[in-house]
């Protein structure tokens, strides 16, 4: 009992006192020695104060991310809410806005979908802009360029009608693939191919890489919600 209220008061007097008034280094080697054997002892015998501090640890983590997630999406508001060129679905003239980056070979993408969906209708006052963020190599790119190419042609229900159809496919993706799926969509899938290598689209994907870089985004799917930048997944419920 003794040596834990030692430990205990050695603690207290190293996170409360100024530091030149607990210097360790100060310390003689068989003062150091003992000290660390005091403060091991305590901690074997209180060993909750490790996980405490790990929480401690793990919030002040998540507030300092949180505030540079507020700074990140102030300071890029426009280009993320409002670029002028990603497609613009649900309610266009909601109060809340809803931005997803997204990958259609990501399989919590995929999960999503349907949810997010769910919760624009069910909401019905949800702006819901698609970032397209082809990250998971060249199906994904082909994938993007090809929706891009439908509405490049055929306008913003052609480019729903292919997302909705690539966020379920699990094939390889080839020429012979995207025209069947152009040709099943009612496209003319001539014309689609041949402007999925359209120098807009490229630009439309290198504008959402650097600011996806910008946000320090780095997986799919992301969400910006509101005020809040929400990395992963997220159930229904918590949306």
């Amino acid at each position: 009992m003794k040596k834990t209220l030692t430990a205990a008061a050695a603690l207290a007097i190293g996170l409360a006192a100024p530091v030149w008034a607990f210097d360790v280094s100060a310390m003689s080697d068989a003062e150091r020695e003992a000290f660390r054997a005091e403060v091991r002892a305590y901690l074997l015998d209180n060993p909750e104060v490790i996980f405490e501090a790990v929480e401690v640890a793990e919030q002040r983590q998540a507030a300092e991310i949180a505030a540079g997630d507020d700074q990140l999406l102030a300071a890029n508001a426009k280009a993320i809410f409002d670029d002028g060129i990603s497609w613009v679905g649900g309610n266009p003239d909601g109060d809340i806005t809803v931005v997803e980056f997204m990958d259609y070979r990501c399989g919590y993408c995929r999960k999503a979908h349907d949810e997010v969906a769910e919760l624009i209708e069910s909401d019905g006052n949800i702006r819901f802009v698609v970032k397209e963020f082809p990250i998971l190599g060249e199906a994904s790119t082909l994938s993007t360029r090809f929706a891009l190419a439908a509405r490049l042609v055929a306008g913003d229900d052609a480019y729903k009608s292919a997302y909705d159809a690539l966020i379920t496919m699990t094939s390889d993706m080839s020429e012979p693939v995207l025209r069947r799926l152009a040709e099943t969509l009612g496209l003319d899938a001539d014309a689609v191919l041949a402007r999925m290598d359209d120098p807009a689209i490229d630009r439309q994907i290198n504008e959402t890489r650097a600011l996806a870089q910008t946000l320090k985004i780095n997986g799919t799917p992301t969400f910006v919600m509101g005020n809040e930048l929400v990395r992963g997944y997220v159930p229904l419920d918590s949306m």
